[in-house]
């Protein structure tokens, strides 16, 4: 049997092949981003006021403002109320100006909506206002709950019926449901919309990632991870430029699936994981992947190679390997927590993006383009700094930034909207270094175990977001509160890590109770050599 690495070595481990493997994977990614169009971009209190048009069978030729001045009732500000009128009454409009009518009610025939930032969206085409209005952060929790169960499901199917069907699978999904939200006659269908989008957005995210990196070399794995997370920043930046451009949520639906489209059909041509081919003992069909990827990197692969190709034997660790070795849990929890808290961080802000009080467009680009900058940044500083110091820093300044929102006046959108901004960079930035840092952490016997659990942990801060933003209704900085505490005290926790920058990843379980001691040895060789023992 000969190591997988050393065949990627001869095949190039980062060619033409990978490359556009790599693009091609990466592309849905950007979708995955576009697809919380229709969430995002709503009002979560729209201007509006009840329907009234009661009055006009009395007064057929009054003004908008007369309508409203008989027939809605003024808040304590003097504004005209949202979501109270007064009750009809079969009087004529002499009698209606002469006594005044003074018993309100909720609102009976709908609200008639302002259309200056969008002409139609889930909150103003559901009714979702007033005692309904919580029923938006509702669809994002089923969403996420869907992604949620998309990440389990097909990461337990991407072992039996390989990493290419469980992409091709949640590729049809998304876009037959990206479409049919488009077409939702009511609230209850869209939310069974968002969870079937849900469960093919985390299908599609998890084995997309595993399926790159099987096809590249480890040192070139970093760079796969970081390129597809470009790719969501795209799809944050084109969110902006869509929504703007197309003010109704249901042609924006349709809008996406069109490059969706582009993807089901080129999806299905994607090479399978070769690794994944040699578990299961599928030698020849490896062999002619392996030469068909040569020959596009225009290498050569000897014989002597391919005959030397046999079915892997590595065996796999399952939980209670995890959980029995105290050093692997250690950093299990630790390296959960930091990712947990930092992406429970980075989504809710990202779910509260309309309450900022900045112009909603602006705001959506530039989040998506300050995480360019922090994706790219992330290849590089980690090996210079690496990975420790990086997490450490992000993890730290991402929980500062976000915090001191809590300390400037809610009327100063302008600095709020610097803050959050820089929160999120620093954010973003951290997140890209979990990916890679978790799979260097462990052992290859144990990697696949730990970081699948981890994922899925992870995926419950997409869960709990919308949950923890609900509890503005209580006060407005409880939320920023609790998330950017928890991103300072994971930026704390990875003291207790060790670094990986300069340390090869241990594959016997028994090397990593000295890994602490052997990584602080090696990462204090500034020339990046490793130390003799």
């Amino acid at each position: 049997m000969i190591d997988f690495g050393e065949i990627l070595r001869h095949v190039g481990e980062l060619g033409l092949f990978q490359k556009l493997l790599l693009l091609a994977l990466s592309f849905p990614n950007m979708i995955l981003s576009l697809n919380y169009g229709s969430l995002l971009f709503v009002e979560s209190d729209p201007e509006r006021h009840c329907n009234t048009d009661w009055i006009l069978g009395a007064g057929p030729n009054l003004t908008e403002e007369e309508q409203l001045h008989l027939t809605v009732p003024r808040e304590p500000d003097g504004s005209f109320s949202r979501c109270l009128m007064y009750a009809p009454v079969d009087w004529t409009l002499d009698s209606i100006r002469r006594y005044g009518l003074n018993h309100t009610t909720a609102c009976r025939d709908g609200w008639v909506y302002d259309q200056t930032l969008y002409q139609a969206t889930i909150v103003t085409d559901f009714d979702l206002v007033c005692d309904q209005a919580n029923q938006e952060k509702i669809a994002q929790t089923v969403l996420m709950s869907g992604y949620l169960l998309g990440s389990l499901l097909f990461g337990y199917f991407a072992e039996s019926i390989g990493r290419k069907r469980a992409i091709q699978i949640p590729t049809v999904l998304l876009m037959i449901f990206i479409v049919a939200a488009g077409f939702c006659p009511n609230y209850y269908l869209y939310i069974v919309t968002q969870f079937m989008s849900g469960v093919g957005m985390g299908g599609y995210r998890v084995n997309s990632i595993v399926l790159v990196t099987e096809w590249m070399g480890t040192a070139k794995r970093s760079l796969g991870l970081c390129v597809c997370q470009i790719f969501n920043s795209l799809g944050s930046m084109s969110l902006a430029g869509i929504m703007y451009l197309i003010r109704d949520w249901r042609q924006a639906q349709l809008a996406i699936a069109t490059p969706m489209a582009l993807a089901v059909i080129y999806i299905w041509f994607i090479p399978e994981s070769a690794q994944w081919l040699l578990k299961q003992g599928k030698t020849e069909e490896v062999k002619k992947l392996i030469l068909k990827a040569a020959a596009i990197n225009k290498q050569t692969v000897p014989e002597s190679l391919l005959d030397k190709i046999s079915e892997k034997t590595i065996e796999e660790k399952g939980v209670m390997d995890l959980l029995i070795q105290s050093c692997i849990l250690k950093y299990f929890v630790i390296i959960t927590f930091i990712w947990f808290s930092i992406n429970l961080a980075y989504l809710c802000v990202v779910f509260n993006i309309s309450n900022l009080g900045l112009n909603i467009f602006l705001t959506q680009f530039m989040f998506g383009l300050s995480e360019m900058p922090a994706h790219i940044l992330c290849i590089w500083l980690l090996e210079i700094r690496g990975r420790k110091v990086s997490l450490m820093a992000t993890a730290l300044l991402g929980g500062f930034f976000s915090f001191l929102v809590v300390m400037v006046p809610r009327d100063q959108a302008l600095l709020v909207g610097v803050l959050v901004i820089t929160g999120q960079f620093f954010l973003i930035w951290g997140m890209s270094i979990c990916h890679i840092y978790i799979q260097e952490l462990f052992p290859t016997s144990i990697r696949h175990t730990a970081t699948g659990l981890s994922t899925l942990v992870v995926r419950l801060a997409g869960l709990l977001s919308p949950l923890l933003n609900l509890l503005a209704v209580y006060h407005w900085t409880i939320p920023i509160i609790v998330f950017s505490t928890l991103a300072l005290g994971g930026g704390a926790l990875t003291f207790m890590l060790p670094e990986t920058r300069v340390v090869d990843p241990p594959d016997p379980l028994d090397q990593m109770e000295a890994m602490d001691q052997e990584g602080k040895q090696k990462s204090d060789d500034g020339s990046g050599e490793k130390t003799k023992t």
